[in-house]
């Protein structure tokens, strides 16, 4: 499966439900309103954080490579009453009419982009779409296996119309030489006797610090800081979620 399709169909549906957590717009509000505006929201799914950080009068747009996670931000945004400029791009493949003071991801999004070569072109992508001295916010992390107890574990939710929702790991491979795990999950959706279940690889893929510095300034981008969530610089032995700040050069 392309990764640009994972988040369609039946797992468009399933995301919101049953996601373990939403991106709080703290964080994202505070670099916006340092850096400046127009913002853009790379990755920006069903709209957490966009819609609200559109709420609170801030200016910035969206992009995401599933029309289906796009519809259900639309839908969210109409039923909030909350006007959001969106496109359905590839963050590999941006091509937006105009250039952002602010471009980042809310969470390791990122790591979605399945390897070197596509990360570099969604990198060339941030530097093309960069205004001036803007900053692009790329948060990643390495993630850890999942523990052998958790496979075939399911995770429950119910949807609005009482159909059961489920997810659940069916199995997992890891490439330490490619950087590279794949999971299998499986998405169930049960109503009555109607049921719809899907499996789909889930891919992440990872860098140290030295590789994500070396793609970046191949993009024409130089790393200016590496920090921890909260904004304070991170040692060099962290492997938790990094938030790297970049500019054109």
């Amino acid at each position: 499966m392309d990764p640009a399709d994972f988040y369609t169909g039946i797992v468009a549906e399933l995301y919101g439900p049953l996601k373990s957590f939403s991106q709080a717009p703290e964080p994202y509000a505070a670099f916006i309103q340092q850096v400046g505006m127009p913002a853009l929201e790379l990755g920006c799914g069903d709209g957490d954080p966009l819609l609200e950080l559109r709420r609170r009068g801030l200016e910035v747009e969206g992009v995401d490579s599933s029309a289906d996670m796009l519809e259900r931000l639309r839908r969210r945004a109409d039923d909030q009453g909350i006007h959001a400029t969106v496109f359905h791009q590839r963050m590999e493949a941006l091509n937006l009419p105009r250039r952002y003071r602010a471009i980042f991801l809310a969470g390791p999004t990122f790591n979605l982009l399945p390897d070197d070569a596509t990360a570099l072109a969604a990198l060339r992508g941030i530097r093309a779409h960069l205004a001036g001295d803007g900053i692009a916010l790329v948060p990643l992390f390495t993630p850890a296996p999942t523990p052998s107890e958790q496979i075939r574990r399911v995770s429950t939710a119910a949807a609005s119309d009482g159909a059961e929702l489920r997810v659940s790991v069916v199995a997992e491979q890891r490439d330490e030489t490619a950087r590279r795990q794949t999971t299998l999950l499986r998405y169930e959706r049960h109503h009555g006797s109607d049921s719809s279940v899907v499996e789909r690889p889930w891919i992440l893929h990872w860098y140290t610090r030295d590789q994500f510095e070396k793609l970046a300034t191949t993009a024409g981008l130089a790393v200016t800081a590496v920090t921890d969530p909260d904004g304070k610089p991170a040692p060099a032995s962290v492997t938790d979620v990094l938030h790297y700040r970049l500019q054109a050069t």
